[in-house]
């Protein structure tokens, strides 16, 4: 008989799904994706990827978390044996970005405390490299930086500590709180950038169309990119998450809103970042297209240079978006920890305590080597790595798995409609038969195509740093996933569980 935790309603499970696929890359890549890719007519081939890939993708692993009620290796080996690996490499993606994600929102809480007195000074991009991180050499480790290493063990007390408190009163409660004061605090920081001088020439060149750029194929790549890993789909998230749904709940309205929401979002930051950076722009009398950054350099090199040039309140804009980050950040380092507490929890049949300890405590022990001199350098690599040949390529075996071997679409659409006001049609299933494994597939050519003729960085990183900390990173994670693959499930752990009221009906 199932005793699966559940969230307390469907409303639960959204804002923790909304709360997964709303993290960092929504304020400091999306809007730099947007810009070098068409600008306005970039939304166009950004939504059909939204209506072709996104939401299919999140209704698919919606419904295969909520039919087979278990981890991603749990669900995906009830679909049929032969998948349970691709879940344990996914979820070794998901350990393996946990160890790094969690340092980012460390230099956020960091920067939150500097943003009182402005403390990173004029220089802001020396002030990150040198002053704050002491970025060295990638030929040792060098020595912890107090400055990182404070606030990643207290992003890691809080995140194990809602872990701990279980789905219901941990995850639900946590992100019900959060993902609203994200909304609200953000909102604040685009209406304040809004009224800055230059804002609307900024906004001006982010929504002004380049319509020739639709007939470049690398756009639309870039649009599908953008959402395979801006919603969280790929590695185990989103399985984990559905599987504690109620029986009743409607999936695939849920997949929509999940996918609008983590969009409209996006959208948000787009309006907040390129008004910031249009009144940047003006302060220093160059073109918007000078200034035009994405990622750390974003966030924390860009942003506290605007934040110095503001009229007023500087401290107080500063305050909202390192706090707007932190947030953003933590609601996204839950979910992707979940993932692995769930797998061993099942896997080695062992409490919840004992999973969060094991494997939130071993992800937070490593990611102490992020929080040494060498940890920019280390995170850039394995983020690029693991990222482009883990996520991308676990997804598209994932679709393969279910649409082409184990034939699944077709029941998988039967249990969403049994469930939801939405009916799936054709669409959802030829955009995951086709449509969905042609673009990634592409993708993860070209991927390795450019990586095979030319080394990541440009040369900035030594061959033998890319293969210690790059490659073996992605293949590793492959390798890790197929060992525990081996150990077999305990008693009738791969049987569907039958619910108390399934029972009795029978």
């Amino acid at each position: 008989m199932e005793n699966r935790a559940q969230f307390g309603s469907r409303a639960g499970f959204i804002f923790a799904a909304v709360g997964s696929a709303i993290g960092l890359g929504n304020i400091w890549r999306f809007p730099a994706v947007a810009y070098d890719n068409g600008g306005g007519a970039f939304f166009l081939p950004y939504l059909f990827a939204l209506l072709t890939a996104g939401i299919p993708l999140l209704i698919l692993e919606f419904a295969i978390g909520h039919k087979y009620r278990g981890s991603a290796p749990l669900s995906l080996a009830r679909v049929k044996r032969g998948g349970e690996w691709i879940g344990w490499w996914q979820i070794c993606i998901s350990f393996v970005i946990a160890t790094y994600y969690a340092v980012i929102i460390a230099w956020a809480l960091a920067y939150t405390y500097f943003s009182f007195k402005l403390d990173w000074g004029k220089d802001t991009t020396n002030f990150l490299i040198a002053d704050y991180l002491k970025v060295g050499d990638t030929a040792s480790m060098g020595s912890f930086v107090p400055g990182v290493l404070i606030p990643l063990l207290l992003v890691w007390i809080i995140t194990l500590g809602i872990l701990f408190a279980g789905v219901k009163k941990g995850i639900e409660v946590a992100t019900k709180i959060m993902i609203p004061l994200l909304v609200v605090l953000f909102t604040i920081i685009v209406i304040r950038a809004l009224t800055l001088n230059g804002a609307i020439e900024g906004l001006n060149q982010f929504f002004k169309p380049e319509w020739s750029s639709l007939m470049n194929g690398k756009v639309w790549v870039a649009a599908y990119g953008q959402i395979f890993f801006s919603l969280s789909i790929g590695f185990a998230i989103m399985i984990t998450y559905s599987s504690y749904l109620p029986k009743k709940s409607d999936i695939t309205n849920s997949a929509f809103i999940t996918g609008f929401a983590n969009s409209g979002f996006e959208l948000l930051a787009g309006f907040g970042v390129f008004a910031a950076l249009g009144f940047m722009a003006a302060q220093q009398g160059v073109p918007v297209d000078e200034v035009v950054k994405g990622g750390v350099l974003l966030a924390f090199s860009v942003f506290p240079t605007i934040i110095n040039e503001l009229p007023a309140f500087n401290q107080a804009f500063g305050i909202l978006f390192f706090v707007s980050l932190t947030l953003a950040g933590l609601t996204s380092l839950i979910s992707i920890t979940e993932t692995y507490v769930a797998g061993i929890q099942e896997k080695f049949n062992v409490s919840r305590k004992m999973a969060v300890s094991v494997g939130g405590g071993l992800t937070a022990i490593i990611s102490l080597a992020f929080a040494t001199q060498n940890g920019l350098n280390l995170l850039d690599v394995a983020d690029y790595f693991i990222n482009q040949f883990g996520v991308a390529m676990a997804g598209l075996f994932e679709v393969i798995f279910i649409a082409w071997f184990a034939k699944q679409l077709k029941p998988l659409q039967a249990h969403a409609d049994s469930v939801s006001d939405i009916r799936l049609g054709a669409w959802w299933r030829i955009s995951l038969s086709v449509i969905t494994p042609i673009v990634l597939g592409y993708m993860m050519y070209d991927n390795l195509r450019q990586n095979l003729v030319g080394d990541y960085g440009g040369g900035d990183y030594p061959r033998e740093f890319l293969f210690k900390y790059g490659w073996t990173v992605a293949l590793g994670a492959i390798f890790v996933g197929v060992l525990f693959t081996i150990k077999p499930w305990k008693g009738h752990a791969l049987e569907l569980p039958v619910s108390r009221n399934e029972k009795e009906v029978s």
